[in-house]
């Protein structure tokens, strides 16, 4: 009896010691694990979305030597009424207006500063959009009706085989994804735990296997596509992400500070949400878009891709919202003249290039998935832009 518990003893040792020795090497991960539990929690969301590097693996995008472009102030403008209410219900973090390019408004809330480097989430599909636009004019992608396979040979036999670069710049891959982020078990939230635990986006994509409908027939917003869109660019170029960003936008539009994208395990950027920058850096690329691709007197996005891609040519259904190449469409807007980007969580990136406005939008709101709260945003960035209007007495 005796000897049988000394052996009981001593492999409960060995496996204590297993454990430790398996916390010690697999640390990093596990905290990491720890880290996305924890990212939106009430206590910590504000936090965590100025400091997204410290949960996740990181890239930097060189901002490259050249100096910091001018982002001029304005006269002040008022706010309308009922702004100061948004801004609370909304957990909002900070708010810039532009107007003809120069500052008219701008604030930082719940303890955040103008030089937190803010999480974009799906804001970054955007910025995604106006690279390919980039890649495409240069010749590097013969066809937006290229199959995906053709520069993502990693994707036979998947779910995307079949899908055209436009499917899945519509978001009509009709590739079956659950976005459903209060699901523990949803695609999106099976993929923040490959990138928690340093696996790799590309297989995770190529592993997805289901269709909902044939490629090109219905918009459904599914994330994993602009993933897949970065495979077609770093396929066709031979180069990856966050170099090409920083060479072809970031270094032109000089921005303030370095941003980073939060990378998977082998360090490919996590395009469809993990790009971080300042308020006002995210106004200098919505600017830039505004006038049609120019910046300082450079041509840095193709005029007409930025035309194409703001307009709603996805297949949605009637009264729905418009979506074009990554950007979303306001229901009501004008094709081609009112437009934004769009991230959880309350990110938004709004464009009115009939009143000359740009407005960023930075949250942590907890309850952006309430009903009408997308609509009750929109409609105070557009009384916002008419408050600009009013400023100027016109």
């Amino acid at each position: 009896m005796r000897r049988l518990l000394k052996w009981a003893v001593r492999i409960l040792l060995m496996a204590i010691l297993a454990a430790a020795v398996i916390g010690f090497w697999k640390r990093e991960e596990i905290m990491r694990l720890m880290a996305v539990n924890s990212l939106f929690s009430e206590d910590r969301i504000v936090g965590n979305f100025s400091h997204m590097n410290d949960a996740f693996l990181s890239r930097e995008i060189p901002r490259g030597d050249g100096p910091i472009s001018p982002l001029p102030y304005g006269a002040p403008m008022t706010l309308p009424e009922g702004t100061d209410a948004w801004i609370k219900d909304r957990a909002v973090t900070s708010l810039l207006v532009l107007k003809d390019g120069q500052i008219v408004y701008e604030d930082y809330f719940l303890g955040t500063t103008e030089d937190d480097l803010r999480i974009s989430w799906s804001v970054a599909k955007s910025f995604l959009s106006a690279l390919m636009g980039i890649i495409v004019e240069e010749g590097a992608i013969a066809s937006l009706d290229d199959p995906v396979t053709r520069y993502a040979p990693q994707l036979k036999g998947g779910a995307y085989d079949g899908a055209t670069i436009r499917n899945v710049l519509q978001m009509s891959s009709g590739v079956t994804f659950d976005e459903d982020y209060l699901d523990y078990d949803s695609d999106i939230n099976r993929m923040g735990r490959v990138l928690a635990l340093g696996g790799r986006m590309d297989d995770f994509a190529a592993g997805l296997t289901e269709t909902f409908t044939a490629p090109g027939t219905q918009m459904q917003y599914t994330s994993i596509d602009t993933h897949v869109l970065g495979m077609v660019i770093r396929g066709a170029t031979g180069r990856d992400i966050p170099a090409l960003l920083s060479e072809k936008i970031i270094t032109p539009l000089g921005v303030e500070a370095t941003p980073y994208y939060v990378t998977d395990g082998v360090g490919v950027a996590f395009v469809l949400g993990g790009l971080n920058l300042r308020t006002r850096d995210y106004a200098r690329f919505g600017q830039m878009i505004e006038q049609d691709g120019m910046w300082q007197g450079q041509q840095i996005v193709p005029a007409d891709w930025i035309d194409a891609a703001i307009r709603p040519s996805a297949k949605t259904s009637p009264g729905e919202i418009g979506y074009g190449y990554q950007w979303w469409v306001p229901v009501g807007a004008v094709p081609g003249r009112e437009v934004t980007g769009r991230g959880v969580y309350g990110q938004y990136l709004y464009i009115d290039k009939d009143a000359h406005v740009v407005i960023v939008v930075t949250a942590a709101d907890r309850k952006f998935r309430d009903p009408g709260v997308t609509d009750a945003s929109i409609d105070m960035l557009r009384r916002i832009t008419q408050a600009t209007e009013a400023k100027d007495g016109t």
